[in-house]
């Protein structure tokens, strides 16, 4: 394999930003050095930033893939390459699918498309037709009835690196707000009557009170003693950050409240917030704004949820917006999430770590992937 040399190069390091060269060979980065180069086949970066592949833990994009229409559904494996392309070009370089093993809603997509989407993504890793390095993330949705016979095969492939305890049963947690309960799903149910959904809030209470403590139990049984993360979603208060930590979860996800982030940070779990928070300058479910957390220091990570593209543009904004030096900014996109998930191999432009590289520009504050490299291979 020939070297892959990018020079005039503004390097996101770990710690400052360096213009110079990085050099990556047989996959891996064996310089990285101030000072410009005119070596044969080096390619000319013209001040544009060079950063760590990026790192997302728990994106919902592949869904949009799979029911790229209202009640049209896709072949898994097509839509898994379709997902593929886009984090790449997004500037992702290792992404975790996250696929809900369970919904309250009883006719889901989720449900019907779980196992062949899992499927896909394993062929797809198998045969090399990925770009992006894929791993798997499930969202083990408590109340959901059948959870554990669901849960049980899927656990078996060593891809399965992070687990998620959510339950969004309305009247806590996201969904505090029962309004904005009825107003998300309302897409579904366009014509609930006040008797209906009242009697919906009452089935999905008495579906937690079954399910949600025994199931709980039986996916930290399950976990123990496999190289598995385990991250809470949607904390809203102490009670409940304090509840994740006792049981070994290590990232809050999402956390809805100042009180929840602010506890979080106390007990030491990691904290992620999305992307698409700091890019929309607020939650689309009324929750704490992202950028609030990061005036606060309570932000570690972020994770593009629905939209990859908002990845790298939300990093980008923690620098030009929240006043975050870059190394800081893109850190949460890397090497924050590279450590809580337990990476030691990327995260970082540093020798001896794989060659996951993103040559970013800016147009008018925007950032724009010009080049994206995974293990050394251009692939975008």
């Amino acid at each position: 394999m020939n070297d892959l040399v990018l020079t005039n190069a503004n390097i996101v390091l770990d710690d400052r930003v360096l213009h110079g060269t990085l050099i990556a060979r047989n996959g891996f980065i064996r310089l990285i050095d101030e000072g410009s180069t005119q070596a044969p086949g080096a390619i000319d970066c013209d001040g544009d930033y060079v950063v760590p592949g990026l790192i997302e833990l728990h994106t919902d994009n592949l869904e949009k893939h799979l029911m790229p229409r209202a009640g049209v559904l896709w072949p898994s494996l097509p839509a898994v390459l379709t997902h593929d392309a886009q984090v790449v070009a997004a500037g992702i370089t290792t992404v975790f699918d996250a696929l809900s093993v369970g919904d309250l809603e009883e006719e889901s997509v989720r449900i019907e498309t779980l196992r062949s989407t899992y499927d896909a993504i394993l062929a797809g890793q198998d045969s090399g037709a990925l770009r992006a390095d894929h791993w798997i993330h499930l969202r083990c949705e408590l109340a959901y009835p059948r959870l554990i016979e669901t849960l049980e095969p899927l656990m078996r492939h060593s891809s399965v690196r992070l687990l998620s305890l959510m339950d969004h049963t309305p009247g806590q947690r996201q969904y505090r707000d029962i309004q904005q309960y009825r107003k998300y799903y309302s897409k579904n149910h366009t014509s609930w009557t006040e008797d209906e959904f009242a009697n919906m809030i009452k089935q999905r209470a008495e579906q937690q009170a079954t399910y949600s403590a025994r199931h709980e139990q039986a996916v930290l049984d399950m976990a123990k003693g496999q190289n598995m993360v385990l991250a809470s979603h949607d904390d809203t208060d102490t009670a409940q950050v304090e509840h994740a930590h006792r049981i070994g979860v290590s990232i809050s996800e999402f956390p809805t409240t100042q009180e929840a982030a602010d506890a979080a940070r106390k007990l030491g779990l990691t904290t992620v917030m999305g992307a698409p928070n700091v890019v929309r300058g607020g939650s689309h479910s009324g929750n704490i704004a992202a950028l609030a957390l990061a005036a606060s220091d309570r932000l570690d990570m972020l994770s593009s949820d629905y939209v990859p593209a908002s990845l790298l543009h939300g990093a980008f904004l923690l620098h030009s917006q929240a006043g975050w030096s870059m190394p800081r900014a893109m850190a949460t996109v890397s090497s924050n999430p590279a450590r809580a998930l337990g990476f030691k191999d990327r995260g970082q432009l540093k020798v001896g770590l794989r060659a996951d590289l993103v040559r970013m520009g800016s147009v008018n504050g925007l950032p724009i992937v010009r080049n994206v490299w995974v293990g050394g291979n251009r692939s975008f």
